[in-house]
Parts: C-alpha cells; sequence; structure tokens
C-alpha cells in the first residue's frame, strides 16, 4: 500500500469525566506539525465540565472537531467503536485512537503517518519520561501453562526509548495511539463493544493480525501518559469483573489449542480456592460472574462494518 499526500487522517478520542485531562490532549493535538483532518470525540455521558469545555473549543476551533455526546456510558469499548464507525463512514483514510489521558509530541502523528503501513502505534512514556509502554511483544496464546499471556513488553525489555530499535514489531496494542488504515476495518470490522472495558484493544489487534497484518511501535512517535497504571490490583472492585470477564474472552476465542481454552476455568478454580487466603468474597464473586458471562461472548465478531 502507498501513501498518498491526499490521505486523511481522523483521531478518534473517547473521554469520561476527566475534562482537565482531555483539554490537554486537545492542546497536544493542535500543536501537531501534522494536523488531523477530523477529530471525533466521544464523551461517555460526562457529569463534570467536560461539556463547556467542547463548546468553547468549537467556538474558537483550533481543530476540527466532531462531538458526540452519549446519553449512557458506553465504556471505553463502546466509544471507540461509536468513534471507528464514524470516522470510517466520513470516509478518512487513517484513523488514530487515543484516550483521553495522553498528550502527544508535536510530530507524533507525522511519525506515525510518514511509517506508511496499514498498522502503527505511538509509544508511551510517563510525564518523567520513562518507558510505559505495556504493548506485548510476545502473547502467547499458545502455551497452557503461561499464567499470563503477555510474555514480554516493550517497557520489560527496553530500558528507555534510546535503547529501542526504529520500530518493534507488537503483538498487542492498547487504545492509547493505535492508528490503522481503513482497509484494516474492512478486512476485519469494527472494534467489540461488548468488552466494555479492557482487552477491546487486545481483540482488535488478535483480529488484525490474524487478517496478515503486522503491527509496529514506533519509537520516535512519542505519547506521554498522564496518569499512573494503578489498575492490576483491583480485582476485588468492579473493575475486576470485567478484567476477568474479557481476559477469558480473549482465550475461549483464539487459545490456539483445547488446553489453552480451558484454562479460563484453571484460573477461576484457583482464584476460588485462593479467595480465603487473598482477594477474599469480593474476588471470588466476580470471578464466577465472568465465566458465566465469558462463555456467552465467545463468538469472534463479524468482519462487517454495518
Amino acid at each position: 500500500m502507498t501513501t498518498h499526500v491526499t490521505e486523511s487522517v481522523a483521531v478518534v478520542i473517547v473521554t469520561f469525566n476527566r475534562a482537565d485531562l482531555l483539554t490537554r490532549m486537545l492542546d497536544g493535538l493542535a500543536a501537531q506539525t501534522r494536523l488531523p483532518d477530523a477529530v471525533f470525540v466521544i464523551d461517555n455521558a460526562s457529569t463534570d465540565h467536560t461539556r463547556e469545555i467542547l463548546a468553547a473549543r468549537r467556538e474558537h476551533p483550533e481543530l476540527p472537531l466532531q462531538v458526540t455526546h452519549s446519553e449512557e456510558n458506553l465504556g471505553g469499548a463502546g466509544g471507540f467503536q461509536l468513534g471507528v464507525r464514524l470516522a470510517y463512514d466520513a470516509g478518512h483514510d487513517r484513523i488514530w485512537l487515543v484516550d483521553d489521558d495522553v498528550v502527544p509530541a508535536r510530530d507524533c502523528l507525522e511519525v506515525l503517518v510518514a511509517a506508511d503501513q496499514p498498522c502503527v502505534a505511538a509509544i508511551r512514556e510517563d510525564v518523567r519520561g520513562h518507558l510505559v509502554e505495556k504493548a506485548a511483544l510476545d502473547f502467547d496464546l499458545s502455551n497452557p501453562l503461561a499464567i499470563r499471556p503477555k510474555r514480554s513488553a516493550v517497557d520489560d525489555s527496553y530500558s528507555d526509548r534510546s535503547a529501542m530499535p526504529e520500530r518493534v514489531e507488537l503483538q498487542n496494542v492498547s487504545f492509547e495511539g493505535f492508528m490503522f488504515h481503513r482497509e484494516v476495518v474492512d478486512a476485519i470490522g469494527l472494534p467489540d463493544s461488548s468488552y466494555f472495558i479492557f482487552y477491546d484493544d487486545v481483540d482488535f489487534a488478535m483480529r488484525a493480525r490474524r487478517a496478515g497484518y503486522r503491527i509496529w511501535g514506533l519509537r520516535d512517535a512519542v505519547l506521554v501518559r498522564q496518569l499512573d497504571f494503578d489498575q492490576q490490583h483491583a480485582l476485588d472492585t468492579w473493575k475486576g469483573f470485567y478484567m476477568f470477564r474479557n481476559l477469558f474472552v480473549v482465550h475461549f476465542r483464539y487459545g490456539e489449542n483445547s488446553l489453552v481454552r480451558f484454562k479460563p476455568w484453571l484460573i477461576t478454580l484457583a482464584v476460588l480456592l485462593l479467595s480465603p487466603v487473598r482477594g477474599g468474597r469480593a474476588e471470588a464473586r466476580n470471578v464466577i460472574r465472568a465465566i458465566r458471562a465469558a462463555r456467552g461472548m465467545r463468538a469472534v465478531p463479524p468482519t462487517t462494518v454495518d
């Protein structure tokens, strides 16, 4: 595929009750050396001053904003599905997915577009300049003995950005900086809204890779994450249900053998057995609900956009 100068880029941002972070994100987009051709903002029924922030931006448009205020919280997965559909239906050639808590370096979009690949991703760092890119270099769904499918990530494989090659091949992505050509949507369909939060990006990457696309993380496409990662110990909260359920769905859908596809049941048993000494009743309830719900999500999404 050859990039043409007339190719358009649409940015999709999903936001919920983080108006001040969203402001920084929009400022970062407005400062890009290669400005986007459209910015689709999906407001997931925010109750803070997000509406006022977006209204002010539209009155003094540094960016071509197209805002959708959802009447309900669609989750990150539902928001990105809606945003991708809007960008795709508007005819844009490339679609760049970003969250409301990241800020791109001034040349981030220019670097991504110049790579001339169907699937590329920016590499994240924190506000102190430390590499915090969690995208997997090795995502193993063939070994039933692998406790976690993510065997290695960018930030535990490289000490800092300067230690990276110019591009690295990724086996999954985050919807914080992932860009793809519309042909990818033609081939695999839209992001799956049923995930609500977590693993919708992994699912989309799995489908893209199975369709023959390679995903490249670009060292020089810098995206600065404004918040720390703090979800890994939340398995006894409402988020824990989605973490368990969606991890199980990925195994059911994309496990490469029957033993891997059986692993969610083993994880469930282990969590229940260990619940008296770690996790407690709340985590046990989450994993039971999760395995039941995941069984109904085993079908891979359709490849059609309709």
